[in-house]
Order: C-alpha cells, then structure tokens, then sequence
C-alpha cells in the first residue's frame, strides 16, 4: 500500500479516469484520509493541483508497469508533515512519497527533528520514506547558496534527486549552471542532521548528512506527462522521484527488512 503525504491542492476522479484509460494501465484504488481537517480539494490553486496529480498518476503507474496489478494508495491530506508520516505508519503502509518540501532553515531545528522522529518509526516500522530533494539547485529557495530540503535531509527519510534523461544519455539535472538558485536538482550537505552519518562514510566530506540518496528523470524538459484539470502537461520536478521510488518499491511487496 502507498502513502502519499499531501500539504495541499487536491486530485480529480476525472483526470485520473482519464489517464489511465489514454496509458492503457491499471486503474488505482485511491482513499482520501484526512489527518488534521485537511482535506482533498481541488481547483483552488492549480500548482498545488498539479502536484497531487503528478504524486498519483507516476506512483500508480511505477506500480502497474513493475506488477501489472492496481496500485492502492491512501491520500493523506495534512498541515503536519510528521503528524502525516505517523498516520501512514500506524495504517500498516509499504511505502510513503512525500514530495513537499523547503529548506532546512524555514523548517527550523525543532519541526525537522520531529520530522525526523516520525521517519525513525516509519523505518522502525517497515515503512519506507521517500522525499523530494527539491527544485533550486544548491540554495534550494532559501537565503544561502548552500541549503537542503528537508525532509529529504533527514537521516532516516531516503532523499530523492533528479536527473535530465533522454535515450541517449542521464546527466545531473542543472538548467541554470552557476546559478546556485536556478532550476535543478536540490542536494548538498544537511547543516541540521550531523555528523555525516556512518553508512555515508566515505563520500564526499560534508558537514552533515547528504542528499540526495538516489535520482532519477526530473527536468521538465524531459520529464512526465500528467492530467491536470482534463489536460495533459509535461511536469518535472523532484516530485515526480520522490512517488515514482514509491511505486516501485511498493511493487516488491514486501515490508522493509530490519
């Protein structure tokens, strides 16, 4: 089963009828479950609509492509990333995609921590996290040209970058070089979560734990087609790694090992 962690926007019975009938692929059972009031509803702010449809329609299909079978996923709509982890977790969940995110330094010590805590029993659990390493290369938005996003950054969250891919060749996905903010694949070295871990000694010397952990197609340009409000779009992002990692290890079916 596939946890989707939502912080906003919603999805349409119609755009994901229609997606999966135009791929010929397995149409998913989706259930909304409100954690905090929060609740699924569409067509008040397109981005935030667009995001959702990405999470289902590349989730549902890495599921159907592996296993041939109807992805089921649960659509947990929240204000609390943690709050939204512990639900998933208690719901008996195989994995979790969580493509929402910021910099460290607008999440703070505190609500990264809790974070944190709320993956550490995901883990515990057999639950596995996966999140976006965000969008604006090396700053990732924030204030300094160096930053991660959390949760990618925390140590029990599997950190999700991307790549630009085409037939022919899969390269770091960076559209802006130089440009510390532009449009790429967020990444770095965790400011929050120290000292490097130890499964991440030897790599490159970093103050703290580094992001991403895996990658995969992210640039826009060469990205993933989705039906948002009855209309196809390319759509790229991180966001489209974080659910596509979920899909996948959702098709093993089995729980993480400990």
């Amino acid at each position: 089963m596939i946890a989707i962690l939502e912080l906003g926007g919603g999805w349409l019975h119609s755009d994901v009828n229609a997606f999966f009938k135009q791929t010929r692929l397995m149409l998913p059972s989706i259930t909304d479950v409100s954690v905090d009031g929060a609740q699924n509803a569409p067509g008040h702010d397109v981005d935030a609509d667009s995001e959702v449809a990405l999470d289902i329609q590349v989730a549902a299909t890495a599921y159907s492509v592996a296993t041939g079978k109807s992805a089921k996923i649960r659509m947990y709509w929240t204000n609390d990333m943690a709050k939204g982890i512990r639900a998933a977790t208690a719901d008996g969940c195989d994995v979790c995609s969580i493509s929402w995110g910021s910099d460290e330094a607008l999440w703070g010590v505190a609500t990264a921590m809790d974070i944190e805590a709320a993956a550490v029993a995901a883990t515990s659990a057999g639950m596995v996290v996966f999140a976006a390493a965000g969008d604006n290369d090396s700053s990732d938005g924030g204030p300094t040209p160096a930053d991660v996003d959390v949760p990618s950054s925390c140590p029990h969250v599997i950190g999700c970058g991307g790549t630009t891919k085409t037939q022919r060749s899969e390269t770091v996905w960076n559209n802006d070089p130089g440009n510390p903010s532009g449009e790429g694949t967020g990444g770095g070295f965790s400011t929050i979560f120290k000292p490097l871990p130890d499964w991440q000694i030897g790599a490159p010397n970093g103050p703290g734990r580094m992001v991403p952990d895996v990658s995969a197609n992210a640039d826009p340009n060469t990205g993933y087609k989705v039906v948002v409000r009855g209309k196809w779009q390319p759509i790229g992002g991180t966001s489209a790694v974080a659910p596509l990692y979920a899909g996948l290890f959702a098709s093993f079916g089995t729980k993480l090992a400990l």
